[in-house]
């Protein structure tokens, strides 16, 4: 019998779990993982796994040299938190209000590290493995922040893997597939400015609440009229706000909105930003208002190279069997930082299922919500899949 890295990292299964019930005990956000950077660096030293640490303030690698020369691969795992409150009474429920490992990071740093003790164990390749433990993916940009201190300068990869959990898939599957995979993510803000007055009189003021309905019917408009309909979109205006909230009787004088874009293509982006302002501004006009316009660009679609992608499918396939593995898994407008990874190196980010969002009772939850809670059966599976990335792009040669 054959023992797969799955069936090895088994062996050690019940300490990674407490690892990953720790850190989920201590949610850090983004920038601030002082406590889960020290914890990822005191066992990857334990399991003689080379340290370096303060990229992007509290990022961590660490570096498994195999028995020859070679390449290098990069796996990584993201380690920050939500800022949301737990709702759930387990013993490893957050320690910490108003934050929450709500996405499952902390299953991700465990996973990550339980490849990392079986690297250094092994270390059946050749060449260079860099175990990426990232900071700041909610929202903070730490892949970005990564590569702009010279992650990739400083330890060289030819490709780069992520591994995410995905509630919405069984446990024992994974999804992974050439292409897009994550969208884009922009934020935008309008400010329709009119003139206040007494809402018994609305001839003598311009009405900012009248205007932006118009704008946010006509928003709707850019992805079914606009967008190519073979392209996905999204524009969703998410919160609006008055200049004034506690009169029954006054039109107010501005209506602040903000709101999320969502594309998986340059042009799909493009199109958004200026359609939003394009619509918002001339709608204004019309009314007499105005509106300022901003739009800020986020993170990139993520984007899975083909041969890196098709590589990862052929590893899972000898894990787990091709009856398992997803190819064709449905496209989300979620975004994932790993994008500025993919823009720099090749490489693929990957989905392991973990259950949690497929029941249709009260209980079943998704990423995000206050109940979720990393599935720690998938722990071994994701940490064999991540090293078997490792050992069978840096094959070793019987010499």
């Amino acid at each position: 019998m054959i023992l797969t890295p799955v069936d090895s990292i088994r062996v050690y299964q019940d300490e990674l779990t407490a690892i990953r019930r720790d850190v989920h005990a201590h949610p850090e956000l983004g920038f601030q993982e002082n406590r889960t950077s020290q914890l990822v660096a005191d066992y990857l030293q334990k399991w003689g796994v080379e340290v370096h640490r303060g990229i992007a303030k509290t990022g961590v690698v660490g570096l498994v040299r195999g028995q020859q020369e070679g390449a290098a691969v990069g796996l990584r795992a993201d380690m920050d938190c939500l800022p949301m409150t737990e709702a759930n009474s387990f013993s490893h429920r957050s320690t910490h209000e108003g934050r929450m490992h709500a996405c499952g990071h902390d299953g991700h740093t465990a996973m990550l590290l339980g490849a990392a003790r079986y690297l250094a164990e092994t270390r059946c390749f050749a060449g260079t493995a860099v175990l990426i433990f990232q900071p700041a993916e909610e929202g903070g940009g730490g892949a970005e922040a990564m590569i702009k201190d010279g992650l990739f300068e400083r330890f060289p990869v030819d490709a780069v893997y992520a591994l995410h959990n995905n509630p919405s898939l069984p446990p024992g599957v994974i999804a992974v597939q050439p292409g897009p995979v994550e969208a884009a993510a922009d934020e935008f803000e309008l400010v329709v400015a009119g003139r206040g007055g007494h809402a018994a009189i609305p001839h003598t003021a311009i009405d900012p609440v009248l205007v932006t309905g118009h704008i946010i019917t006509a928003l709707q408009s850019i992805v079914s009229r606009n967008l190519h309909p073979l392209d996905a979109g999204v524009v969703t205006v998410a919160s609006m706000q008055t200049s004034q909230t506690t009169a029954y009787n006054v039109i107010p004088a501005a209506v602040r909105m903000i709101g999320t874009a969502r594309s998986f293509t340059p042009q799909a982006r493009d199109l958004l930003e200026l359609r939003i302002g394009e619509i918002a501004q001339n709608i204004a006009a019309a009314f007499g208002a105005t509106v300022a316009y901003t739009y800020r660009r986020g993170y990139p679609a993520t984007v899975n190279h083909k041969e890196q992608a098709l590589f990862a499918a052929q590893v899972a396939d000898g894990l787990i069997g091709a009856a398992n593995v997803r190819r064709d898994n449905p496209l989300t407008m979620g975004a994932e930082d790993f994008s500025y990874m993919l823009l720099a190196r090749p490489g693929a980010y990957i989905y392991l299922g973990q259950g949690g969002a497929e029941a249709s009772d009260i209980s079943a939850c998704d990423l995000h919500n206050d109940r979720y809670d990393f599935n720690d059966s998938v722990t071994a599976l994701g940490a064999g899949m991540l090293a078997s990335l490792v050992e069978q792009s840096l094959f070793l040669s019987k010499l």
